[in-house]
């Protein structure tokens, strides 16, 4: 019999600490190990019981879930799956908290609660085995705060949300076509990665599509985030959207996105057609239509991921002659779709994530 996977529930509420407890322990291959109503209780626990995952409220009083996870990662890394609610606020949060180590997250029911309490359950079991293998190692390093405060107490402020830093003054870039065409895709830890790449893109880097697997709601405040901290623009996308120098266009969540040539341009068009590799967006959808219809004009980029969506996509742009990236393992959370993709023979260079914007930049020079 397969080891189980240990988790730790941290969530102020004792009704919400029960559903997830019996909802985790439903699956055979998950042991619900502790529970801890706040980051002082958990810190001690993880300690004491060392879980292989922990599922964390993004709203928690004393101190919220990004600035524990601020606290925990550079000195415990720990997989981590966090339960967000749909206000703007809990999006917010759980976009900080992704850039603060966490792998995942679900997001609560607000409507028809006991069928939707049971479709989050279904996906929080699903993501907590995905997170199981996930490589949060690379947190160590970062010792930018003392996990130890949290057992003083010391240093309870809670994080500002929307408290972010002036937005970037962009060197607006926006052409009117592009000759090349960046297809980037992701799945689990993609968000920090994606995140991570784009800052180093200049104003004048041809047109990107992205593909972050995320749920409709999520995908907008993403964008938002990533337009404060780059020099190209960064929006999500809407049919009819042009893929031009300058801009970044990522895949609404619940939505495909397709690359279309209209005339001398490239447009994006959306729909909710059938979900392909159990996704919706679909990097394979995306990847296949830049093969389509920009050939070798275009480079390909799959990034980390469990899965694998993207690997069809990406041999069909390397068949069509665009240049192929995959991520490699050692950066990746979860080394599924560059494994996959490497597989099939789609991907034609393995770069570690500090090295891919600039083989980026190299490739659409040329």
């Amino acid at each position: 019999m397969s080891k189980k996977i240990r988790v730790l529930i941290v969530d102020d509420s004792a009704l919400v600490r029960d559903i997830l407890s019996q909802g985790l322990a439903a699956d055979s291959n998950i042991e619900v190990v502790g529970t801890a109503p706040d980051p002082f209780v958990a810190r001690d626990k993880i300690v004491e019981l060392r879980p292989d995952v922990l599922t964390l409220d993004v709203e928690m009083p004393r101190m919220d879930g990004v600035e524990f996870l601020r606290r925990l990662m550079p000195q415990y890394p720990i997989p981590v799956v966090m339960v967000s609610s749909l206000t703007q606020r809990g999006k917010e949060i759980t976009m900080q908290a992704l850039e603060a180590g966490a792998v995942d997250f679900v997001a609560k029911p607000t409507s028809n609660v006991a069928q939707g309490l049971q479709s989050m359950m279904l996906e929080l079991r699903t993501k907590v085995k995905i997170a199981s293998t996930a490589n949060v190692s690379h947190w160590k390093a970062k010792r930018e705060e003392l996990f130890t405060g949290i057992r003083t107490g010391a240093g309870t402020a809670t994080t500002s949300v929307g408290a972010t830093s002036p937005p970037i003054a962009k060197a607006k870039a926006l052409a009117e076509s592009t000759d090349k065409v960046i297809a980037i895709g992701a799945s689990t830890g993609g968000t920090e990665a994606i995140r991570r790449l784009v800052r180093e893109f200049p104003a004048t880097t041809p047109g990107i599509v992205i593909v972050q697997h995320m749920p409709a709601g999520f995908t907008k405040t993403f964008a938002d985030r990533l337009n404060d901290e780059c020099a190209m623009e960064v929006k999500e996308a809407q049919s009819g959207d042009r893929v031009v120098t300058g801009r970044i266009l990522i895949a609404p969540g619940d939505m495909h996105l397709k690359v279309v040539r209209s005339g001398g341009r490239y447009e994006v068009m959306l729909s909710q057609e059938d979900k392909v590799n159990g996704h919706r967006p679909s990097v394979d959808v995306m990847m296949k239509s830049v093969a389509e219809y920009a050939g070798a004009n275009a480079c390909g980029v799959i990034l980390t991921g469990m899965g694998n969506d993207g690997a069809n996509g990406l041999k069909a742009m390397r068949d069509a002659g665009a240049k192929t990236i995959g991520q490699d393992e050692a950066t990746s959370v979860v080394f599924g779709m560059p494994k996959v993709a490497q597989e099939v023979g789609a991907v034609q260079t393995v770069l570690p994530l500090d090295k891919i914007a600039s083989a980026i930049l190299q490739v659409v020079s040329m």
